[in-house]
């Protein structure tokens, strides 16, 4: 098992097990039943780390990356990442020109994108490769029904100049994580709508169709088109908690080790606002994580963490740098390792486990964790 250098004194960090990140990309793409593999690397991984994370999706099998910022795909290229990659979250006075000088594919969802595209396209002399998004139904990015079709004109006129290149048609599920909701038809037939206005209008039909995201791929065979865009399922996290794990493997754990262990009397009120006060003699240690490293707040009495083999919930307000556990008569010393949550093999909570206690989604507990908690990257072959 190799693993990245880090400080020995660092008080916490997130260990990534890449295998883990391979297993589950080559368990989507079987799902995927031969569409295309777009893993989505958006947001620094998911908390994950983009370039080690990126380099073992493309290693496992996918075929191209996602991220929602140019910005973010620019830094791929940078550190030498070929594969295709798509950004899809366009703002006015993005760096388009660098975004085609590094063959980054592009999402139009307005007339005005595809003209700041195109724009881009003369200045670099470089043909874009745009997928076009329709919304469906999210209410989110891409174009509506009443305005898919000038968007599908003014992008085949720009198709005509040889500036764009017309790669994908594209859309986003609202609620493919809820299964059996009626907006899945729906988006799904008004999807299927959009494909068939494009194919009219001159569209070509090797333009790749997708909109299935890690919900979709798992659940949803219709939904796979010509390519699915797994993204929480790629870090091991369930995207329909109900429906259990798909066999998916949890690649994050996060640890931090103790940074002060006292004994304190009974009626010991507990950081700030006495929110947790001993009923006994009691061992507490303090955690050198807090809010500003992403545990959130108003974990403050609810989440758990294992230490000493046994989970302990969080004692007292979480701080911005720390928070305390009560760890009973158990024999502890400064520096002993606390695993907030990991795969669970060693009955550490999951990070489910601190979704549900939080009342939030897997999603937001790893992307949240800061910069100050170094990536410790993993790698059993």
């Amino acid at each position: 098992m190799s693993f990245s250098t880090v400080h020995s004194a660092t008080p916490a960090e997130a260990r990534v097990d890449l295998s883990a990140i391979r297993h589950n990309v080559r368990l989507l793409a079987e799902r995927a039943s031969g569409a295309d593999l777009m893993a989505v690397v958006k947001a620094d991984a998911y908390g994950h780390g983009a370039l080690p994370v990126a380099k073992a999706c493309l290693e496992a099998g996918a075929t191209r990356l996602g991220t929602a910022f140019v910005r973010e795909a620019l830094a791929l290229r940078e550190a030498g990442v070929t594969a295709p990659i798509l950004s899809w979250l366009i703002t006015p006075g993005e760096p388009l020109d660098a975004a085609l000088l590094a063959d980054v594919e592009l999402s139009a969802g307005a007339t005005w994108v595809v003209d700041e595209i195109v724009a881009a396209a003369g200045r670099t002399g470089r043909t874009a490769r745009v997928h076009l998004k329709a919304d469906t139904g999210n209410s989110r990015g891409g174009a509506t029904v009443a305005d898919w079709p000038s968007l599908v004109e003014h992008a085949l006129a720009a198709r005509a100049t040889g500036a764009i290149e017309i790669a994908g048609l594209w859309s986003h599920f609202a609620c493919a994580d809820i299964p059996g909701h009626p907006s899945i038809a729906r988006q799904l037939a008004t999807f299927e709508e959009a494909i068939a206005v494009a194919g009219k209008a001159g569209v070509p039909g090797d333009a790749a169709r997708h909109i299935a995201n890690s919900a979709a791929a798992l659940t949803l065979p219709q939904a796979r088109y010509d390519m699915v865009r797994p993204g929480i399922a790629v870090y091991g996290l369930s995207p329909v908690p109900e429906l259990g794990d798909f066999g998916l493997r949890p690649a994050m754990t996060l640890t931090a080790r103790l940074a002060h262990v006292k004994r304190v009397p009974p009626g010991s009120g507990v950081s700030y606002g006495h929110l947790y006060v001993t009923e006994r003699e009691t061992t507490l240690g303090l955690v050198p994580l807090g809010y500003a490293d992403g545990i959130a707040r108003n974990a403050t009495n609810q989440a758990e963490v294992l230490a000493a083999g046994s989970r302990r919930r969080i004692a007292g307000r979480v701080c911005m740098d720390q928070f305390v556990i009560d760890l009973g008569d158990d024999p502890v010393e400064s520096g002993d390792e606390v695993l907030l949550f990991g795969p669970g093999d060693h009955g550490e909570p999951t990070c489910q486990d601190w979704a549900d206690s939080l009342g939030t989604i897997n999603y937001e507990i790893v992307t949240r964790i800061g910069s100050r908690v170094p990536r410790v990257h993993l790698d059993e072959r």
